[in-house]
């Protein structure tokens, strides 16, 4: 089991775990697949739909790149008050350790008004790195 943070803005929570998946990667060839979990849970009074994902993505070897797109793996789940959503996604890194942040666009379905949420931070570490 890893840690995992948690960051709530404007009522939405969001908590991350992050897995290293040592058959999906090849240190030879600096291929480091981790997964991750997302929690998204609606502590608001309002429903609300995410739109929009933006993450910022750091391999300890110094590449950075960012990823937009439509939706958490293909969906724009409405989150109703007290609910949540939960998925699991994969980054692939080119060193054994590195770290995510990002934000989701939502909107609030009663009055259509547009907000960012914070995803906190998390590092991604291959178990062999660790202390």
């Amino acid at each position: 089991m890893t840690d995992s943070v948690q960051q709530v803005t404007d009522g939405v929570s969001v908590t991350v775990e992050a897995f290293y998946q040592p058959k999906q990667s090849n240190p030879i060839a600096a291929e480091f697949l981790f997964a991750y979990r997302i929690t998204i849970e609606n502590l608001s009074t309002m429903p609300i739909k995410l739109l929009r994902r933006h993450w910022h993505i750091v391999d300890s070897n110094g590449s950075f790149r960012e990823v937009e797109g439509d939706g958490v793996v293909g969906q724009q789940p409405v989150i109703e008050p007290g609910a949540n959503h939960q998925y699991i996604s994969a980054c692939s890194l080119r060193s054994e350790i590195g770290k995510m942040r990002g934000s989701y666009l939502m909107e609030n379905l009663y009055n259509k008004r547009l907000f960012k949420v914070a995803i906190p931070e998390f590092q991604m570490v291959a178990p062999f790195k660790q202390n």
